[in-house]
């Protein structure tokens, strides 16, 4: 049997794996294609401040990621959010915070002031019929989208869940599996007999705060804490490594071909190029901001008029250690779907029209492109395998899911050895 284990990627879920089996006794190489590790975990510079360029966060379900941290000496630098309501941007271009009882949108009570104010008294007395319909209504839904609908209406998925879904999981409610977006919400709709039940259960065990958390000065921490790491354990890693003819024993890196037990992590090279997604981050002077008027950001309506963002986050009020860091300063970042024209100052006038407040000066500016696959991208790539294909989104999924595959592999494992074997 091959002792050499060949990690094709270099995002989280590689590094993650690569370390858990380094630790375990296995001889791990990571071939990265690009000039970095981490995927779409990574930094960049701005105002002289290293923010984070994609992920900014985690969600805390399962502690995986905390555990991770803790092992890799970051405990003490987790930091949650501010508490901070975020608002919506409704297609008529106003403004409203967003329902404080909620997941991803889903209103734990429909009849709460707040979310009649946000969809309507109309669409809230819809969503009320949610207690009186049979727990199998619904639940047999494939989308998240699809499973509001039929429990609450078109108002609550329109009005909220869209809106946070887009923000969140850069996708659409009808697009978005059920078990993607909340693992726990299809089984505490069967135990509690309506959504908005399993909603209120799922934020019990989950208090508010603490769904999601940062990593004190940036979350592309964890990719340098993983890369020392694996570093430190022995594991080769190796960027600018075009792979290709990726069997379950071998693969070809920039010519040469090497043995050894392959696991993907990364998309297929043939697989679905996706879409484009670009986030644009904005230091600038704002007085009418310092008292954050739209709390951490702002959640925007499909369709809303004279806005081309999705969403809005304002970073030095959402995170502590950037408002620390930029005194003075505001830090803001928009998202898009594709690749605007002029991103930035296309941001600084939809940042204006979400906050309500001028942009006085851009100190400093950039923007970035990321490629979202579709969830199906990585259908029919053999196990094992780790990574968002995989795992689904975020990186509490692809941490937990790494870890597992990690443990299945590591446990037969036989002895350290020296060397390697390559072919050609």
């Amino acid at each position: 049997m091959p002792d050499d284990v060949l990690v094709v990627g270099g995002g989280v879920g590689g590094l993650v794996l690569a370390r858990r089996l380094a630790l375990a006794g296995r001889r791990v190489v990571v071939f990265e294609r690009s000039d970095r590790f981490g995927g779409q975990v990574a930094r960049h510079t701005v105002a002289g401040v290293d923010l984070d360029a994609a992920a900014e966060s985690f969600a805390t379900r399962g502690g995986t990621v905390a555990a991770l941290l803790g092992e890799l000496g970051l405990a003490d630098d987790i930091e949650t959010p501010l508490p901070k309501p975020a608002w919506l941007y409704r297609a008529d271009g106003s403004a409203v915070p967003l329902p404080a009882t909620g997941v991803l949108g889903i209103p734990g009570d429909p009849a709460a002031a707040d979310v009649v104010h946000a969809i309507g008294r109309r669409a809230a007395l819809r969503a009320r019929l949610d207690a009186l319909l049979p727990a199998r209504v619904g639940a047999d839904a494939s989308s998240l989208g699809d499973l509001v609908r039929r429990r609450m209406g078109r108002g609550v998925v329109d009005g909220l869940v869209s809106p946070v879904v887009r923000g969140v999981h850069s996708s659409d409610p009808y697009s978005l599996p059920v078990e993607t977006a909340s693992p726990r919400l299809r089984d505490e709709l069967r135990a509690s007999g309506s959504l908005a039940a399993a909603v209120e259960r799922i934020r019990a065990a989950a208090p508010a705060g603490s769904q999601v958390a940062g990593i004190r000065g940036g979350m592309f921490r964890l990719v340098d804490a993983l890369v020392a790491e694996c570093e430190g354990r022995g594991v080769r890693l190796q960027t600018g490594a075009d792979a290709s003819d990726i069997g379950a024993e071998g693969v070809t890196v920039n010519g040469r071909r090497l043995t050894g037990e392959v696991v993907r992590a990364g998309a297929p090279a043939d697989a679905p190029a996706g879409r484009h997604v670009t986030l644009a981050t904005l230091v600038v002077e704002a007085s009418g901001l310092d008292s954050a008027p739209r709390g951490t950001g702002v959640l925007v309506a499909s369709g809303a008029s004279g806005v081309s963002a999705r969403a809005l986050t304002h970073v030095s009020a959402k995170w502590a250690w950037v408002g620390e860091r930029l005194p003075g300063l505001h830090a803001l970042r928009l998202s898009y779907d594709g690749e605007p024209s002029d991103a930035i100052e296309r941001a600084r006038a939809d940042a204006a029209t979400l906050t309500g407040a001028r942009i006085e000066r851009i100190v400093d500016a950039t923007s970035a492109v990321w490629r979202r696959r579709p969830g199906g991208a990585w259908a029919g790539t053999p196990e094992p395998a780790v990574g968002e294909g995989p795992a689904g989104t975020g990186l509490a999924s692809v941490v937990a899911h790494a870890e597992r595959v990690a443990e299945r592999l590591g446990a037969d494992s036989p002895e350290p050895a020296s060397g390697g074997r390559m072919e050609g």
